[in-house]
């Protein structure tokens, strides 16, 4: 199954710079918004007195905590230094406080602006493997999909197409699950709580943006989200960047009621980054009555 890039008007996203330019780097923007998250207490500074104008910790505070020189540090969040070395990237990352995913987005986003990451991920092939296919109907009726690096759904099993009602009326280049939590009225409603889900997809979004920048699909996504959603547009602006894994979700279905499944997220090798997800509950439990109502035990083809 082939997906092409969604029909949306294009806007500047940020999802990725590789080059300085009037608005500066994406890594000058991923600074600047981290730096806004930070508050003295956290870094262990004093809060002083009087009203702070800037959110979170100030230029010279961070540059301080991460000792570089506040001209340096300033050249680099607007871009006009684009070359910083690994340790004075680790040095702002532990003044920002940055761990796992988030550090080493800050990684990537130094490589893309000095222009040493020129290739950030091989070119993505939407076509899902025949024994990957198989693979999804012999699963069921555990519910299993296939998405690309950008959340956009590839192949389901019967059991995943009951789970996310409403997903398969859409058409296949706008079936992708971050679209489907803020613009359809019940992917809205499904995930409880809806606002952790959200965070989280979103922030997969960014952490996929630092290595494939450029992607035309992407900044379509991104750009349709951040016109028809204010909340979208909020949460990208965090930049909170976590990688998806395994874990737990609870959901409100409009069917089967409310059920909490584990799950558990697969790369799979050679696809330029598609990745199955697999749910599954503790055996005899209400969780897995809940699952195995989604579908008859003959429905089993994959889409």
């Amino acid at each position: 199954m082939t997906d092409s890039t969604p029909h949306a008007t294009a806007v500047a996203t940020g999802a990725g710079t590789r080059t300085g330019t009037s608005t500066g780097t994406e890594l000058g923007r991923y600074l600047r918004a981290r730096r806004a998250r930070v508050t003295p207490a956290e870094a262990g500074l004093p809060a002083g007195t009087g009203l702070r104008r800037t959110p979170g910790l100030r230029r010279e505070e961070l540059a301080t905590l991460a000792g570089v020189s506040v001209d340096y540090y300033t050249r680099l969040e607007r871009g006009r230094e684009t070359n910083p070395s690994p340790a004075v990237i680790d040095a702002l990352a532990r003044a920002l406080r940055l761990t796992d995913d988030a550090h080493e987005r800050l990684h990537e986003l130094a490589e893309l602006a000095s222009g040493r990451l020129t290739e950030p991920h091989p070119t993505a092939d939407d076509t899902v493997r025949e024994s990957t296919l198989r693979m999804l109907d012999a699963l069921a009726p555990l519910p299993a999909y296939i998405t690309n690096r950008h959340s956009y759904m590839l192949a389901a099993n019967a059991p995943a197409r009951a789970l996310l009602p409403g997903l398969w009326e859409w058409p296949a280049e706008q079936r992708n699950l971050t679209r489907y939590l803020f613009l359809h009225p019940v992917g809205r409603t499904l995930y409880q709580p809806w606002e952790e889900t959200v965070a989280t997809s979103v922030a997969h979004l960014r952490a996929v943006g630092g290595t494939d920048p450029d992607s035309p699909r992407l900044t379509n996504l991104v750009g349709e989200l951040l016109l028809k959603s204010p909340e979208f547009a909020r949460i990208w602006e965090r930049y909170e960047v976590r990688e998806r894994g395994g874990g737990t979700k609870s959901f409100a279905h409009p069917r089967v009621g409310a059920m909490t499944l584990t799950y558990e997220v697969m790369k799979l090798a050679r696809t330029g980054g598609q990745r199955m997800v697999v749910y599954q509950a503790k055996p005899d439990s209400p969780d897995e009555k809940a699952m195995l109502a989604l579908t008859p035990a003959d429905e089993t083809a994959t889409a």
